[in-house]
């Protein structure tokens, strides 16, 4: 999937290329030697072909003069002080890789390949310097250039570049952002790179789901509950696109769509970083909202196919999510438009597939012990249901020795501030737990059931004081019963 280049980069590159280098100065200064000219000229301002049949005929001759060598300085390192002279030379190399893929080997190839670089990344803590921003570019030529998988690569390498390219991603600036977005798409080359990337997600795949959050229309700090709460309402199932040329938070249909292709790439590793993944960003339910929203075949086709990626890695754990997110009824709505890109088709009826196999055998059982691992409750049938309590009180309890009952216990310690729904409805399972096995409530007290409901009793929101009363009131019916 080749993509054009960031036009604010090439812009920049395109008024650095047309600036006028008094050559002659540079070299009378000592900045540069009479030899190191001859190379740069030879190359400079010169069609396509020429220039690379120079570099390739004189490989050796062109890695010396940009990464020298023990007792000879580059180019970069000789004209330190000539900021302008700097950018130049850094605008000509990235031509030149993208031209002559040999040379991109020939350096990587050296000892010590990055080692001019790094250096250049940190030259000033403004993310639209230009010479980082120039030098990031660079490398990211040579690292994808050739999927160098070195330690040099990706121990040394790759993790500097990445907390700079994630600096441009957190800017407010959308050319800046795009710049760092398509960067990391570029980089996500191998196993060991994407494994890279994941290991530093605070600073890469963060500001990623950030950006897609916005698209989705929920703000970072109550994500979760935004999220949750609108698997409930009359349009959950309903595909709206309700957006033309740019999306909730003002995110571009551009970069949304480079977003979503690093997160596919991403998502190639599944099997190992999926339940994190899900965990720590919601992924699956914000996926599912987005796909809701998603105007375009090509972004459409990016949320399909990482959805199918990510279940199918992690059916146990991804699936009851994926239910809960009400992901079954928009598939089904989504059969009925007519898509034109025939690998999303294909892509969506593996998907459709995939969830229709684990709903026909899962029971509201599976449900409700789905909705527990995912962390997080809502109003879903079981919870209101008495059928589904007389027939699973006994069960839940039970379950794992208690492992189900552990799991409600954890959600209930959470103060839930932006979600209080949560709490209301754990007092109503509390509560229908004690009312159906009032034998277990040693168990229930035990995790600090009891006390916890108690505790809610003086909760502002006045549902959870409602739920916490009630349960309460089983408790107390069911004391008074055995005090007889």
């Amino acid at each position: 999937m080749s993509l054009d280049p960031p036009t604010y980069l090439a812009s920049l590159q395109n008024n650095i290329r047309q600036r006028p280098i008094p050559w002659d100065g540079v070299v009378r200064a000592g900045t540069l030697t009479e030899d190191q000219l001859a190379r740069i000229r030879a190359v400079d301002r010169v069609k396509k072909e020429a220039r690379q049949q120079t570099v390739e005929s004189n490989l050796d001759a062109y890695r010396l003069l940009f990464i020298g060598e023990p007792g000879s300085q580059s180019v970069l390192e000789s004209a330190a002080k000539r900021q302008d002279v700097v950018q130049y030379l850094l605008v000509l190399l990235s031509d030149l890789l993208n031209a002559v893929p040999a040379l991109c080997k020939a350096i990587v190839a050296t000892s010590d390949p990055y080692r001019q670089f790094l250096p250049l990344l940190a030259q000033s803590p403004s993310p639209d310097a230009a010479i980082p921003l120039l030098t990031s570019t660079v490398l990211v030529g040579l690292l994808a250039g050739s999927r160098d998988e070195s330690p040099h690569a990706i121990d040394r390498a790759l993790p500097v570049l990445l907390t700079y390219l994630s600096s441009l991603i957190k800017s407010s600036d959308a050319g800046l952002q795009d710049i760092g977005v398509q960067a990391c798409s570029s980089l996500l080359y191998s196993r060991a790179a994407r494994t890279r990337f994941w290991r530093q997600r605070s600073e890469t795949v963060t500001p990623l789901v950030e950006i897609l959050r916005a698209a989705a229309g929920v703000g970072n700090k109550d994500a979760s509950a935004s999220l949750w709460s609108g698997t409930t309402g009359p349009s959950s199932s309903s595909s709206r696109s309700g957006f033309e040329g740019s999306l909730g938070g003002g995110v571009g249909l551009q970069l949304l769509y480079r977003v979503l292709l690093v997160m596919w790439q991403l998502s190639f590793e599944a099997a190992d970083m999926g339940d994190d993944l899900n965990d720590e960003y919601d992924i699956v339910l914000l996926y599912t909202q987005l796909l809701r929203l998603s105007p375009k075949e090509k972004t459409t086709r990016l949320l399909v196919s990482t959805l199918l990626n990510l279940l199918t890695a992690n059916q146990n754990t991804l699936l009851p999510t994926a239910v809960l997110a009400r992901l079954p009824a928009l598939l089904q709505n989504l059969q009925t438009r007519q898509f034109t890109d025939p690998d999303l088709r294909e892509d969506l009826d593996k998907l459709r597939e995939l969830v229709d196999e684990y709903t026909k055998t899962k029971t509201t059982f599976d449900e409700y012990v789905g909705e527990l691992n995912s962390g997080h409750l809502r109003w879903s049938p079981p919870h209101r249901s008495e059928v589904f309590w007389a027939e699973n009180a006994r069960k839940i309890l039970d379950h794992e020795n208690g492992e189900l009952v552990r799991r409600l216990a954890d959600i209930m310690k959470k103060p839930w501030d932006n979600d209080k729904a949560v709490l209301a409805i754990a007092c109503n399972d509390v509560g229908c737990l004690v009312r159906e096995v009032p034998e277990k409530r040693g168990q229930l007290e035990k995790l600090g059931l009891k006390t916890r409901i108690m505790e809610l009793m003086g909760e502002a929101d006045e549902n959870v004081r409602w739920e916490s009363l009630r349960a309460l009131g089983g408790w107390l019916q069911y004391s008074f019963e055995g005090a007889k």
